[in-house]
């Protein structure tokens, strides 16, 4: 039977205060997004609201994950293309 790694922990107490927090505010309905001031209703928005405001405050979080691109309905053969022809030098 393989038994479990014990590894680091990514979340600190810090952070998992943060989002314990935040998760009430947005089943309260107080929870406001950053700008607009608009309400949160969206749990996953609610949890990076917390990890965002728990970076903030210096707990040990894990990095940003960099955004994907999404299919933007651009064809692939829209790219620009490299002619394969090389250019000579002339050497005088």
């Amino acid at each position: 039977m393989a038994s479990k790694k014990k590894g680091k922990k990514k979340y600190g107490a810090g952070a998992r205060k943060t989002v314990k927090k935040v998760m009430h505010e947005r089943k309260q309905g107080t929870l406001k997004s950053g700008r607009s001031k608009k309400k949160v209703k969206s749990r996953k928005q609610a949890i990076a609201i917390a990890l965002s405001e728990a970076r903030a405050s210096g707990a040990k979080v894990p990095p940003r994950k960099k955004a994907s691109r999404k299919a933007s309905g651009k064809k692939s053969s829209a790219k620009k293309k490299t002619s394969s022809k090389k250019k000579s030098r002339k050497k005088s």
